[in-house]
């Protein structure tokens, strides 16, 4: 079976494509960032593509050729600068629906998310329960899976929120709330698509993949916790005004092309809670694992660790990036006679020593503020490493004394070079 994967290099994606290489099934996935992907799964063809721009069926069509079946499992949480929630999860999936009627595709699987509805407060759910009516009217075989928050070895999104929030040192701030969580292995996802394109579940059916007992927020980041191998630690409740401001600041990142799993739409998300249904599904194929079972059988490492320690100071390193270099400027031009003077008393002309603390300046202040814009983040962080080298050896030239200070800017400029090599090793999100 030719089978073409919709975001198949993501949470689900990736184990998705895996599977159905090792069933001898042909894939083709489909994302706009499918360099690692390509690199690290060379035995699916992959084509580099938004899908949020395929709005109408003629723009399918050349994705569906020689295709026997198609699996959504693409989808964004909320609206940004490169991401459009209704134009990726509503629009473009009505669009493809149409497109594999057209071309006699039959089995189409959609994976949506529990708690979807036309009349839920967030465009996430109100846009996934639009693709799945759209589906559900249509005249294909298909199937709609509606996992609920998806475990795997891979953290990404929520996941990764979780993790953080569990290794938390000393404590862990959490907000409040009774609202049902309820989980799912990603690998009992990944059956569950398996099942469907192989025609062992019935069609025209919408399924919760959600565990049978729910838990509460708290619930969750303790089991994980442990599942850690953290120390026990209190949980401070956080206050409602302080985790909207916080989680308002991810809106604003997700202006400048970030992702973070802190938006306004998690928030709601977390308040809504999951409301599933897990009966029809189970009695069809059995029970999803529970909590416990499904964090058992995810390998708990080392690297595990140091991921849910590193993902909290990840902004911290780029937030102080930022703040380093725009505060350096600011007081390069505030302290104008000091920063003149280090050049001044070592011979350097005042003309020439006034320019070079006005390029200097110019230069920290503008990386300063880029470094915050993530499609510029990899070249601004090698445009720091270049400034800072500079730094050293025009400096080194002009006023070696300075290394004898270890409380002077060369030592300043090698402990920033220290967090510049954190932020790239940490720079990718998938």
């Amino acid at each position: 079976m030719r089978v073409l994967v919709l975001g198949g290099y993501g949470l689900i994606g990736t184990p998705l494509v895996l599977r159905l290489l090792a069933s001898g099934h042909s894939v083709i996935g489909v994302g706009r960032n499918i360099g690692p992907a390509a690199r690290r799964i060379p035995a699916a063809t992959w084509i580099a593509q938004d899908i949020a721009e395929l709005s109408a069926p003629e723009r399918w069509t050349p994705l569906l050729s020689g295709v026997d079946a198609v699996v959504n499992a693409a989808g964004v949480l909320q609206d940004s600068p490169r991401d459009d929630v209704t134009a990726l999860q509503s629009v473009a999936m009505g669009a493809l629906f149409t497109a594999c009627t057209e071309a006699g595709i039959r089995r189409v699987v959609q994976i949506s998310a529990a708690t979807a509805s036309r009349e839920a407060p967030t465009a996430f759910l109100r846009s996934k329960a639009e693709a799945d009516a759209a589906l559900s009217e249509s005249d294909l075989d298909w199937v709609i899976l509606r996992p609920g928050v998806v475990f795997g070895p891979q953290a990404y999104g929520g996941t990764a929120l979780l993790r953080g929030l569990a290794g938390f040192p000393m404590f862990i701030p959490l907000l409040a709330g009774t609202q049902p969580i309820r989980t799912v292995h990603v690998d009992e996802v990944v059956d569950a698509v398996v099942r469907a394109l192989d025609g062992k579940v019935p069609a025209g059916r919408i399924y919760d993949l959600v565990e049978p007992e729910p838990h509460t927020l708290r619930e969750v980041v303790l089991a994980i916790r442990s599942w850690l191998g953290f120390a026990p630690a209190r949980v401070i409740p956080m206050p409602r005004w302080l985790a909207a401001a916080a989680f308002t600041a991810g809106d604003w990142l997700g202006r400048l092309g970030w992702n973070p799993p802190m938006r306004t739409t998690a928030l709601r998300q977390m308040e809504i809670g999951i409301h599933a249904d897990p009966a029809p599904w189970a009695a069809v194929v059995g029970p999803v694992s529970g909590l416990d079972e499904t964090l058992q059988r995810i390998p708990s490492t080392v690297q595990e660790r140091w991921y849910a320690r590193l993902w909290l100071l990840k902004p911290v390193a780029i937030g102080t990036l930022s703040v380093f270099w725009i505060a350096t400027g600011i007081f390069s031009l505030v302290s104008w006679n000091e920063s003149v003077s280090l050049l001044t008393d070592r011979g350097v002309s005042y003309g020439v020593s006034a320019l070079a603390v006005i390029a200097g300046a110019s230069t920290d202040l503008l990386l300063g503020m880029a470094v915050l814009v993530r499609r510029w983040f990899k070249f601004v962080l090698l445009a720091m490493v270049a400034v800072s080298f500079a730094y050293l050896a025009i400096g080194t030239l002009v006023a070696a004394d300075l290394w004898v200070d270890p409380l002077g800017p060369f030592f300043k400029v090698l402990l920033c070079l220290v967090i510049i090599a954190f932020a790239g090793a940490t720079a990718e999100e998938r």
